[in-house]
C-alpha cells in the first residue's frame, strides 16, 4: 500500500488498477489522506447515492469517485476537495439536490460540486462521431463552462483532471468508436489544461494513455521498438546512472545530496518528436532521460558543471529553465549529453523543483510551504474566459481555448529581456500580439535577433524579437489563418469583422448615393428620417435589402422631383450576369474586371467601381480600393455568382531554364483559365522545378481538350479536380 509521501504517480495507478471493489477503494484513500468524520460520511452518502449503479465494466459505479479522490489526495488536495470529488456524479446522476449538498456538507462543498455539475459532461452513450458538427458544438459549449468555472476557482478544474485521469485508466471497457472519441478529447484538451496547470504527472499520463486509442498504429511501433530493446536501453540507463553518481561522489557531493531518478522517454512526446523531425523510432536517439534532483539551486549548476567536464553536451540542446522558468512555474535545467556512443537526455532540478514540476498549481496544497514553489501562472484562464459568448460562437471559442492550451512551447525575449511563451511552430506577429494587441495591430516589421525579417517568420527558441510599429493599423485580414495563437487569430478576427462592418457601412452609402445620384449628406438625412442607420452595413451584401431599402428612399425623390415619371423603373436594381460576378444596379454594365492590385479570387469579400459601363472589382480589404471611396469614386452591389467555376490542381515538371515559368504561364492564360495559387514543391525528386499550381474554368470549358493541350506542351506530373474551398 501506498504511503502519504510517495511521489511517484506510477505506483498510484496500479494500485488504481487493481481496485475492484468499494472496500479496496476506500482502504487506498485513506493511505493517502487523513482519516476523518467528515469524510467517512461523504464516502457512505456517495456509495449510498449510486447503489445499484454500474460502469459499463460491471463494477459498482461509487469505486469511480472514490478512486478519482484518491488522485486528488495524491495531488494535495484539501478535504472539500476530495468530497466534491466523491460527490461530483451526485447531482447529475442520482436523486439527490445540490441543496441537499449543501445542507449535508456546506456551502464551501455545495460550490465545488456546482462547478463540477456545471460542466455539462459528454456522457459515453451520447456521443456523437468525432467528426460531426455536433459533437464539435456539444464539446465546446461544455469546455466553455468548465473554463469559466474554474477562473473563479482552479480546484474544479484540477477535481476534473483527476476524474478524467480514472475515466482513462478504465477506457477498455467501451466500444473502440468512444474510446477514441473520448481520448480525442482528452489528448486535445486535458492533457493540455494539465501542462497549463503545470501538473506534469497528470499531463504526461493523459497524453500516452489517449496516445493508444487515438493513434493505435503508432503507439504500437513504439511500443514495439522499446519492448524490443527493452534489455538493452535498460542496460545502457543502467550504467550511465553508475558513471553519473560516481561523478558526483567524487566532485563533493554525498549520497544524501541527490537522487537519480531514470525512465525512457514518454511514448507520446516521443511521437511528437518523430513527426516534428521526419524520423523513425529507430532514428530517435534521445530515447533514454535521467533526472538528478538535488537541494540548492547552486547544486543544479555545480552538477551541470560536473558532466559537461566529463561529457560531451550538444550544445543545441540545452536549456536553462532556472533561470528562466516557463509560464507554468516549471523550473529544471535541460541537457542532452552524450555517452557510450549513446544520447541521454538529462534534466537538473532542486527537490522544490521537482514538486511544482510535478504537482503545479497543487504543490502549495501538497506541501503547503508556501515559500519556494513557483505558483503557475493562469492569465491564460482569464484571457478565455474573456471572450464574450455573445461575440464568439461556441467553435470559435473552443478553438481560442485549444490553440491557448499549447503543450510544446518556445521561449522567445523582448529587447529588454522579457520572457514569453509561445506555442511552437509561432511567428512574430503572434509574439506582437502577446505583447499586447494593440502592437500587433499596428505591427510593421519584425527584427529577430536584430536582423529584419517578415512577420510570419517561424521564431526558434531562444530569439530576441523587436517589433516595430506603424501609425495606421494592419487588419491583415488574409493572415488570420497563418498566426499559431489563439490570443493572435481572435483578435484579428475580432478586428476584421468590426472593419468588414465599417467597409460595408460606407459602400451601402455610396451605392446609394450611385442608385439615387444626390449627394452622400442627402443619402444619411434619409437614411437617418428611416431610422436605418444600423442596418446599412447590409446593402453591401444583400441584394434583396438593397432593393427593399431603395423602394423605401423613392418618396424622397418623388417629393424633390414631382414631375418625374416611370420613377419605379429608374430606381429597380436589376440583375446583370457575367462570368463570375452579378450585379444589381440601376445602371447599364457592358463589362467587368479584374484590377491588378489586389486580384480577388472567388469567396473573397468584394466591391466594385463604375467607370462608364465597366466595373472594376476590388478585395475588400484593398489599399487601393480604400483610396478610391475616399476619393468617393462610384460603387456599385457586386457579388460573386453561385456556380462556382471548377478548380483542378496541375503538378507541373519544368525544365530549369530562363523563363519557362513565364511561357507555361502565358500558355495557361491563352487557354482561358484563372491561376488561383502556385508554389514550388520541393519535395518531389525531379530533374528541372516542380510547380504546384491550382486552376479555375468555366463550366462551359471541356477539361479533356485543356489537358491534352497541356500535356502535348509541358510535362504534367498530375492533373486533378479539386473540391471547391469557396462552396462551405
Amino acid at each position: 500500500m501506498l504511503t502519504k509521501n510517495s511521489i511517484f504517480i506510477e505506483e498510484l495507478v496500479e494500485e488504481i488498477r487493481s481496485c475492484k471493489s468499494v472496500a479496496e477503494a476506500k482502504n487506498l484513500l485513506f493511505s493517502l489522506h487523513d482519516k476523518s468524520d467528515f469524510l467517512c460520511k461523504a464516502i457512505e452518502y456517495c456509495v449510498m447515492s449510486h447503489a445499484d449503479q454500474y460502469r459499463k465494466s460491471g463494477e459498482p459505479y461509487a469505486i469511480h469517485p472514490i478512486l478519482v479522490s484518491c488522485i486528488v489526495a495524491y495531488l494535495g488536495g484539501d478535504e472539500n476537495m476530495l468530497i466534491a470529488a466523491l460527490l461530483h456524479d451526485v447531482v447529475e446522476d442520482t436523486t439527490a439536490t445540490a441543496d441537499d449538498i449543501k445542507s449535508e456538507f456546506g456551502d464551501e462543498v455545495a460550490k465545488l460540486v456546482e462547478g463540477l455539475t456545471k460542466i455539462i459532461n459528454i456522457r459515453e452513450d451520447k456521443l456523437a462521431s468525432s467528426s460531426s458538427n455536433e459533437r464539435l458544438a456539444s464539446s465546446a459549449l461544455s469546455f466553455r463552462k468548465m473554463l469559466i468555472i474554474s477562473i473563479h476557482d482552479v480546484r474544479v478544474l484540477v477535481v476534473k483532471l483527476c476524474d478524467r485521469l480514472h475515466n482513462m485508466l478504465t477506457l477498455d471497457a467501451l466500444i473502440p468508436e468512444k474510446q477514441k472519441r473520448i481520448s480525442e478529447e482528452t489528448l486535445v484538451v486535458y492533457a493540455p489544461i494539465a501542462h497549463r496547470l503545470g501538473i506534469s504527472s497528470i499531463k504526461n499520463l493523459l497524453e500516452d494513455l489517449s496516445f493508444k486509442y487515438v493513434l493505435p498504429d503508432e503507439y504500437a511501433t513504439i511500443d514495439g521498438y522499446l519492448d524490443e530493446h527493452k534489455q538493452q536501453l535498460t542496460l545502457k540507463l543502467n550504467a550511465f546512472c553508475d558513471q553519473v553518481s560516481q561523478i558526483l561522489l567524487q566532485n563533493g557531493f554525498g549520497e544524501g545530496d541527490f537522487e537519480i531518478q531514470k525512465r525512457m522517454k514518454h511514448y507520446y512526446s516521443t511521437y511528437l518528436k518523430m513527426q516534428r523531425k521526419g524520423l523513425s523510432i529507430e532514428e530517435v536517439l534521445d530515447l533514454l532521460a535521467i533526472r538528478i534532483v538535488t537541494k540548492e539551486t547552486l547544486d543544479c549548476y555545480k552538477i551541470l558543471g560536473c558532466l559537461h567536464l566529463k561529457f560531451n553536451p550538444l550544445t543545441s540542446r540545452f536549456k536553462d529553465y532556472i533561470a528562466l522558468p516557463k509560464q507554468n512555474g516549471y523550473q529544471t535545467l535541460h541537457t542532452t549529453i552524450f555517452y557510450e556512443k549513446s544520447i541521454f537526455e538529462v534534466q537538473i532540478r532542486t527537490r522544490d523543483m521537482h514538486k511544482t514540476a510535478e504537482y503545479g498549481v497543487a504543490a502549495h496544497w501538497k506541501y503547503k510551504t508556501g515559500g519556494n514553489l513557483l505558483n503557475p501562472k493562469l492569465d491564460w484562464l482569464s484571457d478565455i474566459g474573456m471572450q464574450n459568448e455573445a461575440e464568439n460562437n461556441p467553435e470559435e471559442l473552443y478553438e481560442y481555448a485549444k490553440d491557448s492550451l499549447y503543450i510544446e512551447d518556445i521561449a522567445v525575449y523582448s529587447p529588454k529581456g522579457g520572457i514569453f511563451t509561445l506555442p511552437r511552430g509561432a511567428t512574430a506577429l503572434d509574439y506582437a500580439y502577446e505583447v499586447h494587441t494593440e502592437i500587433g495591430l499596428y505591427a510593421k516589421d519584425a527584427y529577430i535577433n536584430r536582423v529584419r525579417m517578415p512577420l510570419l517568420t517561424e521564431l526558434k527558441n531562444g530569439d530576441i524579437v523587436r517589433i516595430v510599429t506603424d501609425n495606421v493599423p494592419k487588419y491583415r485580414c488574409s493572415w488570420i489563418n497563418s498566426v499559431k495563437t489563439g490570443k493572435a487569430r481572435a483578435t484579428m478576427r475580432s478586428y476584421c469583422k468590426q472593419k468588414m462592418r465599417d467597409i460595408n457601412h460606407n459602400i451601402g452609402i455610396e451605392i446609394l448615393r450611385s442608385f439615387f445620384g444626390v449627394s452622400e449628406a442627402k443619402i444619411l438625412s434619409w437614411i437617418e428620417s428611416e431610422n436605418l442607420g444600423k442596418k446599412v452595413f447590409r446593402l453591401a451584401t444583400d441584394s434583396i435589402f438593397l432593393q427593399e431599402v431603395v423602394n423605401q428612399l423613392k418618396k424622397y425623390m418623388k417629393k424633390e422631383h414631382p414631375f418625374l415619371i416611370s420613377i419605379s423603373d429608374k430606381y429597380q436594381a436589376r440583375k446583370q450576369k457575367f462570368d463570375n460576378i452579378v450585379i444589381y444596379s440601376n445602371h447599364r454594365v457592358d463589362n467587368v474586371e479584374f484590377d491588378f492590385c489586389c486580384n480577388p479570387k472567388r469567396g473573397d469579400n468584394i466591391l466594385g467601381f463604375r467607370s462608364g459601363k465597366t466595373v472594376i472589382v476590388h478585395h475588400k480589404f484593398c489599399d487601393r480600393a480604400a483610396k478610391f471611396m475616399e476619393q468617393k469614386k462610384e460603387l456599385i452591389f457586386v457579388k460573386w455568382t453561385r456556380n462556382a467555376p471548377k478548380r483542378y490542381k496541375i503538378i507541373l515538371n519544368l525544365e530549369n531554364r530562363k523563363g519557362s515559368l513565364a511561357e507555361f504561364l502565358s500558355f495557361v492564360a491563352k487557354l482561358g483559365l484563372n491561376l488561383a495559387t502556385i508554389r514550388l514543391d520541393e519535395s518531389y525528386d525531379a530533374s528541372g522545378d516542380v510547380f504546384t499550381l491550382s486552376v479555375e474554368m468555366n463550366e462551359n470549358t471541356s477539361v479533356e481538350e485543356i489537358k491534352d493541350k497541356l500535356k502535348k506542351r509541358f510535362k504534367i506530373i498530375e492533373f486533378v479536380s479539386l473540391n471547391d474551398a469557396y462552396d462551405h
